[in-house]
């Protein structure tokens, strides 16, 4: 990965609470795990009034597709930051938010 991709991933991690690289966006999510991660998203945002979430099409944009992989070293797609911290792909998500966890990290992350 090539120096200005690290910065522009890094960049879009840092300006964003909660941020999904997947194949898509969450209009119109391009595979069953990205979809799978918005559903659980759009359950958990719900809530709060005014806030949304980010979602960054890898599908468009090849360097960000690979490079995130090798930011996150993390081979599969979708990936979720919150906070800037890397949480996981879809499994993770699923088993997160059925423990209840994600929810902890997001309601953390969005009263900061």
């Amino acid at each position: 990965m090539t120096t200005e991709v690290q910065s522009r991933i890094k960049k879009l991690v840092e300006q964003n609470k909660v941020l999904l690289f997947m194949k898509g966006n969450k209009m119109m999510p391009q595979c069953g795990f990205s979809n799978n991660a918005v559903q659980i998203l759009n359950a958990l945002t719900a809530p709060y009034q005014g806030f949304s979430y980010e979602t960054v099409d890898v599908l468009e944009d090849y360097d960000i597709r690979q490079g995130i992989k090798e930011y996150s070293n993390w081979p599969t797609i979708p990936q979720l930051y919150i906070d800037g911290e890397f949480i996981g792909g879809s499994d993770i998500m699923v088993d997160l938010y059925n423990k209840g966890e994600l929810e902890e990290k997001l309601t953390k992350a969005l009263a900061s």
